[in-house]
């Protein structure tokens, strides 16, 4: 005699049982890939809730004069371009590196009359008549060339103490290490520096504190900043090596 089993889908009184996880899960997948297909199925019409968006027109260009380097620059911009992206994508000085793109790493930092800034939270127009050095042009060129003797001391501290890794956030490292001697020269304080020293009209001493708070703002994800601090005293202890 066969031995009667009851079906699955029902009770003993015929009522639908619970369905399981899995069932469940199967099920719903179905109905998501049918919704999906749908959605992409040639013909399809959007809803009249959500109508597409046209893309942001680019308001027209506009002449530009930019001092880079030491060299007159007469460009056509528009108004939305960063000065990022106009010394990497129009003038092709690539030093300057695009890291976060939104002032948190320094990896873009170039120096605007002498001062340093973050050139991917500027605009290329806000800079006509500025004067803009980049990593590219803290070196003495000769003939085009740059050869160790040519190198800015900063830039050959670097070298002389492995204060780099990878060596991504190396050009914003040194243009901003450089703004530092000259804001330490002109007595601008940091927040660590000392209460004595406040009121003095000299320059501030670059003590591994003061310089480790005043690159803060550059990050180096290899972990080079002992060596990176050891390179800026190596300078900073030496007169005149100011841009």
């Amino acid at each position: 005699m066969t031995e009667h089993r009851p079906d699955p889908a029902h009770e003993s009184d015929g009522s639908p049982t619970r369905p399981s996880r899995r069932g469940f899960l199967q099920g719903a997948a179905v109905a998501a890939t049918a919704l999906a297909l749908a959605h992409d199925a040639p013909g399809a019409q959007r809803s009249a809730a959500a109508p597409a968006r046209a893309p942001a027109a680019l308001a027209p260009a506009r002449p530009v004069s930019l001092n880079i380097n030491g060299k007159p620059y007469a460009l056509s911009l528009e108004p939305r371009v960063t000065l990022l992206d106009a010394l990497r994508e129009v003038l092709g000085l690539t030093g300057t590196k695009k890291g976060c793109d939104r002032g948190q790493c320094g990896a873009c930092t170039v120096l605007v009359n002498g001062r340093r800034i973050n050139s991917c939270l500027t605009l290329a127009i806000m800079h006509e008549g500025d004067a803009v050095t980049t990593i590219e042009g803290l070196a003495r060129a000769h003939d085009g060339a740059v050869d160790r003797a040519s190198l800015h001391p900063m830039q050959a501290a670097f070298l002389e103490h492995d204060a780099f890794q990878c060596g991504y956030c190396t050009p914003g490292q040194i243009c901003s290490a450089v703004a530092v001697l000259e804001e330490a020269r002109r007595g601008m304080p940091s927040t660590v520096t000392s209460p004595a020293a406040l009121g003095n009209q000299g320059p501030v001493t670059l003590t591994e504190d003061e310089i480790r708070e005043r690159m803060s703002g550059n990050l180096c994800r290899c972990g080079a900043y002992p060596n990176i601090v050891a390179a800026i005293r190596v300078v900073a202890a030496k007169p005149g090596n100011t841009v």
